[in-house]
């Protein structure tokens, strides 16, 4: 893996005598921790944002934070690399014992609050000063080298509360009292009666109590959008229960439970990688991680750390775990399933819940595009609010899978169709570029298997997607059936990117009445297209050659195939309200 580009030294900068070598070895140690400071001050920073926005319900600020955010960690990056070069010489920094460089670096970050993002900083900074010309895993953390296991800051991450010791309503009342999202609630009694009565009917949570029963609530508020989150877990002796208040802001500036979550399937979607990241301030994020693993089993420690707003510490997690996964497994590197991609390679190893997408180096008629038009849309889609059904990705350089674990007709696809983006090294197969996503079954395949009751579901739930990602300003542009995928949980949501653009560029149109009968007949249309023209009436029949499944998705979603529904939705965008 490596960090994108960095920026050249200054030509005015002043390059210094070179210390000794100790010195130099101290001396790089301390830049780029304190580097790492910086930026982790500035994200907490921006990230306390959230608790101000939600007060005053400025929930455009709270986006723009949110955005903002995104692109921190890689500014921070390249101001650091271009203070190494400012500091020293070319010659000095590719002479620098670096292993040492390590190890001293290793003892910076001696009861350090957050060692473990340090190091994924130190890992990007050396990279990208050297891109793939001089470095081996001696000399960057290919493992973690500090356990953070036990760490905790000064007030503990979470509080307990204890309904047997001191009832019930109490204990809410308690629980909505110290939460700190700044605001009063307006009829707190009234909460903590809706509260209870939603434990009644949650299946899910324990009925029968063990003797030290408790409620573990994280300190900090999560937000997002309109938003804030009391994330809490249920201990019920060895059992382990999500407990999630959302809370939401009346025009009055009051506070109120919108409703509790613990279902595991919503809780789930409340934290895919589909929806946008979470601001939560931590000085903590590993014991933050852990909390959130505990009951959430489904999810990995990179889900997590992304969707915290971590999203490098995400991609250093996945990626040892996906070294470790293919030392531990034998099944092939495939074509993943589905309808092949005119603008994407697309595999997959079966044993791995993630697909890997490579951008091929030529597009057949009708794409029109280019390579990095679809790298500029996947960026787009990850500072964009996703509404739970745009499916983020990490973003990876150089790459390295074994070569003898790709099926031969992948290999040869990977050779031919992507030559540019492919190398060998040794019995290494190295990627230039890459998006990693969360695999998700196709959903035509699952509308070929899925019966009248699942096929309705999955209908209903593709037309909802389309409205969520127009109602947040991204025309999906293809709409075909193959370019979305169904969780496990039921939610259709959308992957495909290389056509989507902003909903304010898009020229919604009826297709005019025909002039003559024969109008009608002509294999060309009557009337003028102009690129970003669209004609809703067209959807059905473009989208399905099965006459059921158009049938029921015209009943379902009948508002989708009119063009007066589009030019509404777009008026409401325009005059900025945003999306729920």
């Amino acid at each position: 893996m490596s960090v994108d580009p960095d920026h050249p030294p200054s030509s005015q900068a002043t390059i210094l005598p070179a210390p000794s070598n100790q010195g130099v070895v101290g001396e790089l140690a301390e830049m780029i921790v304190a580097g790492f400071g910086r930026h982790f001050t500035l994200f907490r920073e921006i990230t306390r944002e959230a608790h101000d926005n939600f007060i005053r319900g400025d929930w455009v600020a709270s986006r723009q934070a949110a955005i903002r955010r995104i692109s921190l960690y890689d500014d921070r990056v390249r101001e650091t690399i271009q203070e190494l070069r400012e500091r020293f010489d070319h010659e000095t920094l590719h002479a620098a014992p670096w292993q040492q460089v390590k190890f001293q670096y290793m003892g910076l970050l001696y009861r350090h609050r957050q060692p473990e993002l340090a190091e994924t900083f130190y890992n990007s900074v050396f990279v990208g000063l050297f891109e793939r010309h001089f470095y081996n895993n001696d000399f960057i953390f290919v493992r973690p080298s500090m356990s953070t296991e036990r760490l905790d800051s000064d007030d503990p991450v979470y509080r307990s509360f204890y309904p047997l010791r001191e009832g019930w309503r109490a204990t809410l009342q308690r629980i909505l009292a110290t939460a700190n999202i700044g605001l009063a609630f307006g009829d707190l009694r009234h909460d903590v009666r809706c509260i209870t009565q939603a434990i009644r009917r949650h299946t899910n949570l324990p009925r029968r109590l063990a003797q030290h029963f408790q409620i573990q609530m994280l300190r900090q508020p999560f937000y997002r959008n309109r938003s804030a989150y009391l994330v809490g877990r249920v201990i019920n002796g060895p059992d382990r229960y999500p407990f999630i208040l959302r809370i939401r802001r009346n025009a009055d500036g009051s506070a109120y439970v919108d409703r509790l979550i613990s279902e595991r399937d919503n809780v789930a979607s409340l934290f895919t990688s589909a929806r946008a990241y979470f601001l939560v301030d931590t000085e903590i994020p590993s014991a933050v991680i852990r909390f959130l693993l505990d009951f959430l089993p489904e999810k990995t420690a990179a889900d997590l750390y992304t969707q915290i707003g971590f999203h490098k510490q995400g991609k250093a997690e996945f990626y040892r775990d996906f070294l470790d996964h293919l030392q531990r497994s034998s099944d092939a590197i495939e074509t993943a399933p589905g309808s092949k991609g005119m603008v994407m390679v697309v595999f997959t190893l079966p044993s791995y819940p993630y697909v890997f997408k490579l951008i091929r180096d030529r597009f057949p008629p009708p794409k029109n595009t280019t390579r990095q038009k679809v790298i500029d849309r996947y960026h787009m889609v990850k500072q964009h609010d996703r509404v739970g059904r745009l499916s983020d990705a990490w973003e990876f350089s150089y790459t390295a899978f074994p070569v003898d674990r790709f099926t031969d007709d992948l290999l040869e696809e990977l050779k031919t169709e992507a030559t540019s983006q492919v190398s060998f090294e040794g019995h290494q197969l190295i990627i230039k570029h890459l998006f990693i996503e969360r695999r998700l079954e196709p959903l035509n395949l699952y509308l070929e298997r899925a019966d009248e009751e699942g096929m309705r579901h999955a209908l209903q739930d593709y037309g909802d997607a389309i409205h969520d990602i127009a109602a947040a300003g991204i025309f999906p542009g293809d709409l075909l059936t193959k370019n979305f995928g169904i969780t496990s949980y039921g939610r259709v949501i959308f992957y495909d990117y290389d056509e989507i653009m902003p909903m304010d560029e898009c020229h919604f149109r009826h297709i005019p009445p025909p002039r003559y009968p024969e109008d009608e007949l002509a294999a060309e249309p009557w009337y003028s297209v102009g690129p970003n023209d669209i004609f809703p009436e067209e959807f059905a029949v473009f989208l399905f050659t099965d006459p059921h499944q158009r049938e029921l998705f015209t009943r379902l979603h009948p508002e989708l195939l009119d063009a007066d529904y589009w030019q509404q939705l777009q008026a409401q965008l325009a005059e900025g309200q945003l999306p729920e």
